[in-house]
């Protein structure tokens, strides 16, 4: 390795262990808002009787690109106001690490809008959560230890949705459960991990 090179991978990983609080706080606020985004989906689509597989795979998309949108805008608004650049060498690793699965289970899911592929919505739950638990396991790398964990959950509680959907959907409405599923997995499992985050920094930082 090129001595340049090992220097700036020594200064990514330096500002990454500087900033594990920093970024410890921003997790809070992300996990809250994509929480939101999913518990409104959950009960919108319910509400709303989205039943259809293709109205399916469309509402939960468009949920996960508001999801993504808004995490984008928290970040940046901590960047400012902590006068830090956004696009650091830290966000950077980060996002090289999220972007393979976060493009794959986008591609995968607009194929299945497309084409309105599989007869159920199980298959659609289990790829969706496992590129994105992929995805936040990675990010987990670059992160507080908490994050892959968290991944872990993500990747197990996908396979738990897709098997229930799997195994009901033809006794019970589909479309009910499937939006239960997805609204347990990225409304509430976020809601409580944010929930979590905050109580332990608050914890950590009174005297």
């Amino acid at each position: 390795m090129e001595p340049n090179v090992a220097a700036e991978h020594l200064q990514v990983i330096r500002t990454l262990m500087e900033r594990a609080a920093l970024y410890r706080r921003t997790l809070a606020p992300i996990m809250f808002f994509v929480g939101a985004v999913g518990m409104l989906a959950g009960a919108g689509g319910w509400a709303l009787a989205i039943d259809t597989i293709a109205g399916f795979y469309a509402w939960w998309l468009a949920a996960a690109i508001a999801a993504l949108a808004g995490a984008f805008l928290i970040v940046r608004r901590q960047a400012l106001r902590e006068a830090e650049p956004f696009w650091s060498p830290p966000t950077v690793r980060v996002t090289e690490a999220m972007a393979p699965p976060l493009v794959g289970g986008l591609v995968f899911s607009l194929v299945m809008v497309m084409l309105g592929a599989a007869p159920t919505r199980g298959l659609f739950v289990l790829a969706n959560a496992l590129f994105y638990g992929c995805a936040i396991h990675a990010a987990g790398f670059f992160m507080p230890r908490g994050m892959r964990l968290f991944g872990w959950l993500v990747l197990l509680l996908s396979a738990t949705g897709a098997s229930v959907l799997a195994l009901y959907e033809p006794e019970v409405d589909g479309a009910v459960l499937g939006h239960a599923v997805m609204g347990g997995i990225f409304g509430l499992l976020h809601v409580g991990y944010g929930a979590y985050l905050s109580l332990t920094e608050r914890r950590e930082t009174t005297p």
